[in-house]
């Protein structure tokens, strides 16, 4: 049986809207997401006991995150950069709590507070903090 021209093109273009829906919805994801977009280095520690901010400072000035798309890489100092997808678990104000996935099908929770468009910081237990810069 032939389709009227009417009922063919009135399938065609609601195809095309719900394809278009779906691509807007993810492949423009969060917008913590476009926030976080880019390579952020490890700039200073808050809220560490006075013996150790010199320790934790160097450690961090080797410290670097970097986002793109749904992926994220981390490199930490003295080991290899580990890279997952992650998704936003929750947001609200400037707090984002990122779920990052590990090659084995884990998932690691990671707090961030997005200050500006320059810095962010990584929230650890116990109100520490890695305050981390944007790379220009």
């Amino acid at each position: 049986m032939m389709q009227s021209p009417r009922s063919f093109v009135s399938r065609r273009l609601a195809a095309l809207l719900v394809g278009g829906v779906v691509a807007s919805l993810t492949g423009c994801g969060h917008p913590m997401q476009r926030k976080l977009e880019g390579r952020w280095y490890g700039d200073s520690v808050e809220n560490f006991d006075e013996r150790d901010i010199a320790a934790a400072t160097g450690w961090v000035k080797s410290f670097s995150m970097e986002f793109s798309g749904s992926s994220v890489t981390v490199a930490i100092p003295t080991d290899d950069p580990r890279s997952g997808s992650y998704t936003i678990a929750s947001a609200h104000d400037n707090d984002v709590v990122l779920a990052i996935k590990r090659k084995d099908g884990s998932v690691d929770k990671a707090k961030l507070r997005i200050d500006d468009d320059d810095n962010i910081r990584f929230m650890l237990a116990d109100g520490r903090a890695i305050v981390m810069q944007r790379a220009n």
